[in-house]
C-alpha cells in the first residue's frame, strides 16, 4: 500500500469541508487535482471514501471511519510538530541544567528568575550534583548544560566552555578578630588558625590546594562543609577562619562577619559548559544566553559600586575637593 501524507491531508481537508471546492483553496490545489489525490488514495486503500453528486459531497461508512481515526492522528502529528517548532525557537520545551548545590542557592537561582522573566513558557529544571558529575553528565547528554567553578582552566576536549565571572578567594571572620584589622591578608598568616571552607562539590578545595602549594604552605587540615550558610555558622561561633569566594554572584557573608582578600589572589573562575560537538538546542541556548547576560549585569553593577566606593573614599579624605562633594561622597561609605 503506497500512501503518502499530503493524501491524508487532502482527504481530511475534504472530509471536513464537505466539499473538493474549499479544500482545493485550503491547499492552493485546483478542484481537479484534489479529485485526483483522493481518487489515488480510495486506488491505493481499496475503498470508496465518498458518495459525490452534482450537489454534495458525503462520507461512506468507510470514509467517515477513515475519516475519526486519521483524523486524529494528523492532528496529533501537527500539534507535536507546533511544540518542537516553538521548543527550539526558545521558548518552550524543557532545558536541564547541572550546577553544583552552593551556585544553585546564588547565582543559578537568579540566572533561573531571569530566564523566566524572558521566557514564561520555558522549563528550566536546575540538577544539584558534586562538580565532577556536573562535568560528566554534560559529557554524556544528559543536561544540556552545565555550571562548574574551577580553580584552574578546564581542560577537557569533549567540553566547550565559557567563562562567565571570577571570584576571589577571601578570608572571612567576625570584626574582633585579629586578622580583620588588615585590608587584605598573606595566605602564610593562616597557618595559626583552624580553616573552614567548602568541599569539592563547589571547588573551592581545588583553590585552596592550589594556594598552599603555591604558596609553599604545608597541607593541613581543613573543615569542609556543602554549603556557605554551614561555613558562616562555624565561623561565627570562633571554631575557624573561613575560606570562601566573595563577590555579588555567590552567598553573601552577612553582617556579622567581614571578609579580607587574601594575597597573592587566588580566584575560582565559574563557566557554562556543553558538549563541543553538539550543538545546543535553540531553546537550551537561549537559556544559556540569559545566564551569560545575568553574569554581565552583575559583574557591571559590582564594578560600578566599587568605582563608586573609591569615589566617596577619595572625596571624603581630600581637602581640595568642594565641601559639598565630600559629604555627598561621605553617604557612600560603607
Amino acid at each position: 500500500m503506497n500512501v503518502s501524507l499530503q493524501q491524508l491531508k487532502v482527504f481530511i481537508a475534504v472530509a471536513r469541508e464537505r466539499s473538493f471546492t474549499r479544500a482545493a483553496r485550503d491547499f492552493d490545489l485546483t478542484q481537479s487535482a484534489v479529485s485526483r489525490c483522493v481518487r489515488e488514495l480510495e486506488d491505493a486503500v481499496e475503498l470508496k471514501l465518498f458518495d459525490r453528486t452534482t450537489r454534495q459531497v458525503q462520507l461512506t461508512h468507510a470514509g467517515a471511519s477513515l475519516e475519526r481515526r486519521i483524523g486524529r492522528l494528523l492532528d496529533e502529528i501537527e500539534l507535536t510538530l507546533r511544540e518542537e517548532r516553538a521548543a527550539y525557537d526558545g521558548h518552550r520545551g524543557v532545558v536541564v541544567l547541572a550546577s553544583n548545590p552552593v551556585l544553585s542557592s546564588s547565582w543559578v537561582a537568579q540566572g533561573l528568575a531571569r530566564c523566566s522573566a524572558a521566557f514564561p513558557e520555558l522549563s528550566v529544571t536546575i540538577e544539584d550534583q558534586p562538580q565532577s558529575s556536573v562535568l560528566a553528565s554534560v559529557e554524556h547528554g544528559e543536561v544540556d548544560f552545565g555550571v562548574v567553578s574551577l580553580a584552574e582552566p578546564l581542560v577537557n576536549d569533549q567540553l566547550h566552555a565559557q567563562v562567565v565571572f571570577t571570584t576571589p578567594l577571601h578570608a572571612v571572620m567576625p570584626p574582633s578578630h585579629p586578622l580583620a584589622r588588615h585590608a587584605s591578608i598573606a595566605w602564610d598568616a593562616l597557618h595559626e588558625w583552624a580553616l573552614v571552607t567548602l568541599n569539592a562539590d563547589a571547588g573551592v578545595r581545588a583553590a585552596l590546594e592550589l594556594a598552599f602549594n603555591t604558596n609553599g604552605l604545608k597541607r593541613r587540615p581543613v573543615q569542609e562543609f556543602g554549603h556557605v550558610a554551614a561555613v558562616l555558622r562555624m565561623v561565627e561561633l570562633g571554631l575557624g577562619v573561613g575560606i570562601l569566594p566573595v563577590d555579588a554572584h555567590w552567598p553573601a557573608v552577612g553582617e556579622s562577619l567581614v571578609s579580607r582578600p587574601l594575597a597573592p589572589e587566588m580566584t575560582l573562575t565559574t563557566l557554562l559548559v556543553h558538549r563541543r560537538n553538539r550543538s545546543l538546542r535553540p531553546n537550551a541556548a537561549a537559556a544559556w544566553a540569559q545566564f551569560a547576560a545575568h553574569a554581565h549585569a552583575q559583574s557591571k553593577d559590582a564594578d560600578s559600586d566599587a568605582a563608586d566606593e573609591t569615589t566617596a573614599n577619595a572625596a571624603s579624605q581630600d581637602p581640595s575637593w568642594p565641601a559639598a562633594a565630600r559629604s555627598g561622597a561621605a553617604l557612600h561609605e560603607p
